[in-house]
């Protein structure tokens, strides 16, 4: 029960801290549209930053969090910390060269790869999406570092700092745009991103050494080829979100003299804000802990965890879905709406915005799983979902975008992670036939009437507010609060009334501590 409190305690707390840094990366996105709406330089900008944190995603960052976290934890356990450590020195020295090895090709091919991730750009945008690359491909190296580093405090117990890093960058990139955007522009936004992403990394150092932990390069440690066998496989599997998001770039691309990318882009951070705050606070905590678990051959506890995480996050986030897709306009025009940003861009943000929450139990659902087989270092469940689900996005892509413009490729994202979360949920029902239990289901059949309940609801007072507030701050405030405000009363009250197991968990802890 103490380690059950410790969970919950530690999930709250990281969500708060990472509450803050997705609301700052908000400001940091709602700063980005107010100076350049969804124009040229926008729609360069943004492309030119997701190319590298895609690659970054697909290559890197499975090497990181699913293949290097399992083998520290296991060598941890079974060899301890100094061999850990050895381990993690040679894992820095391979992870600090491979990264800045791609950093220095990504600069050198930035004009080819712009013409086939962005081929519907103009020359004009093509070009300034070109020199902006070269200028933000180092961040690969950067975030390799800081990422690398989050490994290992994690897997040491550490969760705060590492959750923290995002609200350092975004704050630093949010004073230039506050006192130098204007006298530098979009180029110095490039180099205040480049900034924030090294920041990430020095921020780490001193709880590093706290843990008595101190770098020597080594290109050698036995473990280090059980961490890249798993790589492969778990790199594919990985490749799911940043591909399908490259996928989704390019189509977006075409539509609308580029616009739809920039649409497409602020959609996805205000999904991934959403979805992420939640589902990242939980994986983060209980990842390292399925590790330790699955080296002390605990299958009992291995699969009530699974289950019991699933369990917490649906409950908040079937509502959250709703929520979104239901206010999707409002919050949109809360948010960017303002200077150079029009109604036009309002309405087709909203909308890709709208449809993209459809995915969001299976964006959910997929990290939880994905990061179980992970933790066994199975890779092959999660790669083989990660497969089917970008060929799934890919078609409905081809088939969706010319129809329904930036709502088609929200629709084919979405389709995408529910795929991959069916997927994966087939074999985890059989190897841990517990974990989807008769309780499990009654659970969520109440979650499913809570939230249709509290949808009602949103959708009337939305519905009602319409003509009625001014068209000013505090009528958009009001405009997005008092139906976000109705929907939590009406979806916490249903669920006393149901008798929610989730909710009472909750009240039952809060009440011990």
């Amino acid at each position: 029960m103490k380690k059950n409190n410790s969970h919950f305690k530690t999930v709250g707390l990281i969500m708060v801290i990472t509450m803050l840094g997705k609301v700052l990366g908000l400001v940091r996105d709602m700063l980005l549209g107010h100076n350049f709406g969804t124009g040229m330089e926008s729609a360069a900008f943004l492309t030119a930053s997701r190319i590298p944190r895609t690659f970054f995603d697909a290559i890197f960052a499975s090497a990181i969090s699913a293949s290097f976290i399992p083998v520290f934890a296991q060598r941890m356990e079974h060899n301890g910390r100094d061999d850990a450590y050895r381990l993690s020195h040679g894992f820095f020295t391979w992870m600090g060269l491979l990264t800045a090895g791609f950093s220095l090709l990504g600069m050198i091919f930035a004009q080819p790869l712009v013409g086939l991730l962005a081929e519907g750009f103009d020359a004009e945008t093509a070009a300034l999406c070109a020199k902006l690359l070269r200028l933000l491909f180092p961040t690969v190296f950067f975030t390799g570092v800081a990422f690398s580093m989050v490994g290992v405090l994690q897997s040491m117990g550490e969760f705060y700092i590492p959750a923290a890093m995002s609200a350092v960058s975004n704050g630093i990139i949010i004073l230039y745009y506050l006192l130098f955007c204007r006298q530098f522009g979009i180029y110095g936004l490039a180099w205040a991103f480049l900034i924030g992403w090294a920041a990430q990394a020095l921020m780490q150092m001193p709880w590093l050494r706290k843990n008595q932990f101190h770098y020597r390069p080594t290109l050698r440690h036995e473990a280090l080829k059980d961490v890249f066998l798993l790589m492969l496989p778990v790199m594919v599997s990985t490749w799911i979100q940043p591909v399908n998001q490259l996928i989704s770039t390019r189509f977006a691309s075409f539509l609308f003299e580029g616009a739809g990318a920039s649409a497409m882009e602020y959609a996805n951070t205000l999904y991934t804000m959403v979805a992420g705050i939640l589902v990242l606070s939980i994986t983060n905590v209980i990842f390292p802990e399925m590790s330790r678990l699955s080296s002390g051959g605990d299958e009992s506890a291995f699969g009530s965890l699974i289950g019991d995480s699933l369990r917490g996050m649906l409950f908040l986030l079937l509502p959250m879905t709703a929520g979104l897709m239901l206010l999707s306009t409002p919050i949109v025009r809360l948010l960017y709406e303002y200077q150079s940003w029009d109604s036009f861009s309002t309405q087709i943000t909203a909308r890709a915005l709208c449809f993209m929450s459809l995915g969001m139990v299976g964006y959910g659902i997929q990290n939880v799983l994905s990061r179980a087989y992970y933790a066994r270092q199975n890779g092959k469940v999660p790669m083989i979902s990660g497969i089917i689900s970008i060929a799934v996005n890919l078609v409905l892509c081809i088939l969706l975008s010319d129809r329904l413009n930036v709502a088609g490729l929200a629709i084919a994202t979405a389709a995408s992670a529910t795929v991959s979360a069916l997927v994966l949920l087939i074999p985890t029902a059989k190897q841990f036939p517990g974990v989807f239990s008769r309780r499990f289901f009654l659970g969520i059949g109440r979650m499913l009437l809570c939230t249709l309940g509290m949808g009602a609801v949103v959708w009337a007072v939305n519905h009602g507010l319409s003509g009625l507030l001014p068209d000013s701050v505090p009528g958009r405030i009001l405009h997005v609060g008092l139906p976000t405000l109705s929907g939590v009363v009406v979806y916490f009250l249903l669920a006393l009334i149901l008798k929610a197991e989730e909710l009472q968990d909750v009240i039952r802890k809060l009440k011990k501590r």
